[in-house]
């Protein structure tokens, strides 16, 4: 053999061989980054723990002059926390208004406001969440001139509010209405009637959860009046849900709760007037409205404006009622065949004109109004929504408003004159981009995020648009997360029943097109909801992160009867609640079966409260579509619910048997297949576990197996102690054993 030849042979198989080697190392390489990434998963407690929760600014208020915002601010080492101030022009300005450690108990305070001129503060400790959006707590009014410290009252009360001169503090305690003379030290009872069946200035429990208010009072502009409103639920009918606790006893706790079809409170809307002490209820003559979502001291001296509804909710009155002159103007009406939506959009601007947000056209838009409610113009117009009015500066006669105008699953923001002309844009609709104005709309702190970007805070000049200076970047939750390898969700839209309907998808890191995969679907569901935006997400975004991670795609789509897409769309689910919503959901799931990487055979799909009733609907109406179903917290039968929210879609069971019946999974029991999980939390005051309870015996009398758990004593979050890590846990492992 040729020496030459055999070293020419030799050389090249070592070259060979380590091409070879190092082609395998890669190839070793790149299927252990891949097996790493699916082997790192997410440490359950410690997302529910909010350790991967991204930093925001807490509690942004912009200072009269408009020069200044304030934040809350944590101390992490001391447990404490402070109110700072901020100049909105250099970050140079900062000013500490008040320190935790001023407190006798060294305790963090949980929120504050202002008085109108800014020198007293109403700060608020210890705080007792009662429902959803009402609380009781112990509040303080520091002094900021005399550097004092003062406890408003010797026990929790409920929403404190200054009067515009700032002498006064109204409150609420045990159901009653007390004005605390702030010069005098000395507390007045204007109500004597509070009690378990009437409530004065605070809403009952189904005017707080659906119209999203707690407060029902408030001042007059010159601090000589309050109204406020007065709840009579003597005929609301009782509900009541045992409390297991720790003692030896479980004890029953009840509370009004109007469920579809029932009274609901009596509503009284009464005047007192501080110097004379006196009350006047307000006279709506021939008229008896039967919701008053909203009422406020606006539009002039001595008008105070009301908006009323009819049972149906599809029309909506705006009033003025004049508490000098005694007399009550009709404003404004608004009508639709199916309901009319509560928003706080209303805002008065300069000689008592008003902005209004109106579906009338078939998208929510800005109109423009004099005093009277004689319309001006349409501000804006276009196949698109305005989904927030932030402000209206009337040095520029720029309106600041969030839209969906770009893309419904994004938000941007733009000025625009009031005459409708003008329009600039402060941020494209890219990703969701949020604002806080100061308050003569000369700056704007932007909050932007994305589906891969947590939040970003930068503070903007709002003339020429230009960027001050970056508050937050949450660059180590970004850092932190890297490691982790998490796909990107890809939005797309799916044909879905003759509608174009908005999607997300989660795949696998290492997603191999020639596998096939199984599917979990997730949705909500609800009217007017949205699911599919492209903004950063929750604790539940990253779970399902996680979960493709393991070897699934994940998917969500937004059917029929969700929101920013036109009233045409979101209403068309009005009177059959759950049924088009139900049928988009499993034309889904079959369109996406049929795609190469998808094992039709493994399709599930789970949901919480609404998406927990369309979850068990689709299982049991699906015809073997969805191999397995997990309902959190699910409405089962629209009877169980409450009347505002309810009917507002539905109409009353008596009007509409068929809509609630026909729409209801309890009556579908026996055609289960597959594996069903269903979970509720025994104190959940807003969905009741009498949902779970009829459905879980349907399907025992129907003979079909499934699993079930209930945390006592847990509401409608099912959060508090090891109790969201536990279910979310029990999910995964349902979701690992049965897809």
């Amino acid at each position: 053999m040729n020496p030459i030849k055999l070293e020419g042979k030799l050389k090249f198989d070592k070259g060979i061989n380590f091409y070879l080697r190092l082609l395998s190392f890669y190839i070793i390489l790149a299927f252990s980054n891949i097996l790493n990434a699916q082997d790192l998963s997410l440490d359950i407690g410690e997302l529910m723990d909010g350790k991967y929760d991204p930093k925001q600014l807490e509690a942004i208020r912009s200072m009269k002059n408009g020069l200044h915002y304030t934040v809350i601010e944590e101390d992490k080492n001391s447990n404490t926390n402070s109110l700072v101030s901020y100049a909105y022009s250099t970050s140079i300005d900062r000013k500490i208004l008040f320190d935790s450690n001023r407190f006798p108990e060294k305790t963090k305070f949980s929120g504050y406001t202002f008085s109108n001129n800014e020198q007293k503060i109403l700060l608020e400790t210890f705080t007792d969440q009662i429902y959803r959006r009402s609380k009781q707590a112990i509040y303080w009014i520091y002094d900021i001139k005399k550097n004092t410290l003062e406890r408003l009252f010797d026990q929790k009360v409920q929403e404190p509010l200054f009067s515009p001169d700032g002498l006064h503090v109204a409150y609420i305690y045990r159901r009653n209405l007390f004005i605390k003379n702030l010069e005098l030290n000395i507390d007045k009872q204007i109500t004597y009637d509070g009690d378990y069946q009437t409530l004065n200035g605070i809403t009952d429990w189904v005017y707080e959860e659906e119209f999203g208010f707690v407060r029902a009072f408030d001042w007059s502009q010159d601090s000589s009046q309050i109204v406020y409103m007065r709840f009579d639920e003597s005929n609301v009918p009782i509900f009541s849900m045992d409390v297991y606790g720790n003692q030896t006893y479980p004890f029953p706790y009840m509370f009004r709760y109007p469920k579809a079809g029932e009274e609901n409170s009596k509503i009284e809307l009464i005047v007192y007037d501080i110097s004379s002490r006196t009350k006047e209820t307000v006279n709506f003559g021939n008229e008896t409205p039967y919701y008053i979502p909203r009422i406020q001291f606006i539009g002039g001296n001595h008008s105070l404006i009301i908006q009323t509804l009819n049972r149906h909710q599809n029309n909506l009155k705006l009033w003025r009622w004049d508490t000098q002159k005694k007399n009550l103007q009709l404003i404004l009406t608004e009508k639709d065949e199916a309901y009319v939506s509560i928003n706080d959009d209303l805002k008065f601007i300069e000689n008592d004109e008003f902005l209004w947000t109106s579906e009338k056209n078939g998208y929510k838009h800005i109109y423009h109004f004099n005093k009277n409610g004689k319309f001006i113009n349409q501000v804006t117009q276009g196949n698109w929504e305005v989904t927030t009015i932030y402000d209206y500066n009337p040095q520029s006669k720029e309106i600041y408003y969030q839209s969906v105008e770009g893309s419904s699953t994004e938000r941007g923001i733009y000025a625009i004159k009031i005459s409708g002309k003008g329009k600039r844009t402060l941020q494209p609709t890219k990703g969701f981009n949020g604002a806080s104005f100061s308050s003569n709309g000369g700056y704007y702190i932007h909050s932007y995020s994305d589906e891969s970007t947590p939040p970003i805070y930068t503070l903007y000049e709002t003339r020429k648009n230009q960027p001050i200076r970056q508050l937050i970047k949450n660059k180590v939750l970004i850092e932190k997360l890297e490691s982790y390898n998490f796909s990107e969700k890809e939005f797309s839209t799916i044909q879905i029943n003759g509608s174009e309907l908005n999607m997300w998808m989660i795949k696998p890191a290492g997603f191999d097109p020639t596998k096939k995969y199984p599917l979990l679907m997730f949705q909500y569901s609800g009217p007017g909801s949205q699911q599919v935006s492209n903004r950063w997400g929750d604790s539940r975004t990253l779970w399902h992160k996680d979960l493709a991670n393991q070897g699934y795609i994940v998917a969500c789509v937004d059917g029929r009867g969700t929101g920013f897409k036109g009233a045409k769309f979101k209403k068309s689910t009005y009177l059959n609640l759950v049924k088009y919503e139900s049928l988009d959901q499993i034309a889904a799931a079959k369109t996406l079966g049929e795609l190469h990487f998808v094992d039709d055979k493994r399709i599930g799909i789970w949901g919480w409260s609404f998406g927990g009733h369309m979850a068990t609907h689709c299982l049991l109406t699906g015809n073997g579509v969805f191999s397995f179903a997990i309902a959190v917290a699910p409405v089962t039968n629209w009877r169980f619910y409450d009347t505002i929210y309810t009917e507002r879609f539905m109409r009353t069971p008596q009007e509409n048997p068929d809509g609630y019946d026909l729409n209801s999974p309890i009556n579908y029991a026996d055609q289960l297949k597959g594996n069903y999980l269903i979970i509720h939390g025994s104190g959940d005051d807003n969905v009741h576990v009498q949902n779970t309870m009829r459905m879980v015996e349907a399907l025992i009398q129907a003979d079909k197996q499934f699993e079930w758990l209930i945390y006592p004593d847990k509401n409608h979050g099912i959060s508090g102690g090891n109790a969201r890590k536990h279910l979310y846990t029990k999910m995964t492992n349902f979701i690992f054993q049965n897809l």
